[in-house]
């Protein structure tokens, strides 16, 4: 088991990615601390993974609030004795274009992907510098943080600033073995993506070389690999889990019209 002994903290561990990455996880030995808004759907998740013989607690947490975030850890550690993972998953979307975009939702999509996994990621790495024997933290950010995708301002910034945060926390952990690594999926198949209409869907569908949407365990078998061993020399990276969409270059779309001339 690759993940055997060690303590993980999953948030957003409800639905879609953070539940198969907890179901993951604990089939290759690790305790797994499920936060979520949804007290509700960690506690089901929970329950499962300890029907099926593995180890998991649930606590509805709001990851934009450092007080939750922090009492978050603290359960963990009293808990369990030590927290070894962060997967900083949490993340919510507003659509809308750039000039009807909500100043209100500008500032709740932030708050959630981009405070949020800040808070998070500083409240486990503070832990794992305690404990002084090294750490992995994960974030979940997007293929949105390489590619001006319309109608999400909000989450692409978030996201773009996961990145970023990601190298920032990779350089300055690094001193006490503690790596930080990104994901960066494309369209993965969960509830939030099934709700769009099948139009919708299969273009965004012709943009994957691979010609599919990603299931939430391709981007969990990502998190599981940053989080063993096989990763322990690697930090600071995002890793594209996206079917080729990264690599297809700039996309042109037929039914576009052309922008004003300058």
């Amino acid at each position: 088991m690759r993940l055997q002994g060690r303590v993980a903290a999953i948030t957003g561990g409800a639905l879609g990615i953070g539940r198969e990455t907890a179901r993951l996880f604990a089939a290759e030995g690790a305790v797994v601390a499920l936060g979520d808004i949804q007290a509700d759907g960690v506690e089901t998740v929970a329950r499962a993974i300890s029907a099926g013989g593995g180890r998991a607690s649930a606590m509805a947490v709001d990851v934009g609030d450092a007080a939750q975030v922090n009492a978050f850890v603290e359960r963990i550690v009293a808990e369990f004795g030590r927290l070894d993972i962060m997967v900083a998953n949490a993340g919510i979307a507003h659509s809308a274009p750039f000039l009807d975009h909500p100043e209100a939702q500008w500032q709740r999509v932030l708050r959630v992907n981009l405070t949020g996994v800040f808070l998070c990621c500083q409240a486990a790495a503070r832990q794992m510098v305690k404990q002084g024997d090294g750490g992995r933290i994960i974030s979940v950010a997007s293929i949105n943080a390489f590619r001006g995708v319309e109608n999400l301002v909000g989450y692409n910034a978030a996201k773009a600033g996961v990145v970023e945060l990601t190298k920032t926390m990779a350089v300055e952990l690094a001193a006490h073995g503690i790596t930080a690594n990104a994901i960066a999926p494309a369209q993965i198949d969960t509830r939030l993506t099934r709700t769009l209409p099948e139009e919708a869907r299969q273009r965004r569908v012709d943009r994957i070389p691979l010609g599919r949407f990603g299931e939430p365990e391709d981007v969990a078998r990502a998190a599981l690999f940053l989080a063993s061993d096989d990763a322990r020399y690697i930090t600071g990276h995002t890793l594209a889990v996206d079917g080729g969409y990264l690599a297809g270059g700039l996309w042109s779309r037929p039914d576009r019209p052309a922008p004003p001339s300058l």
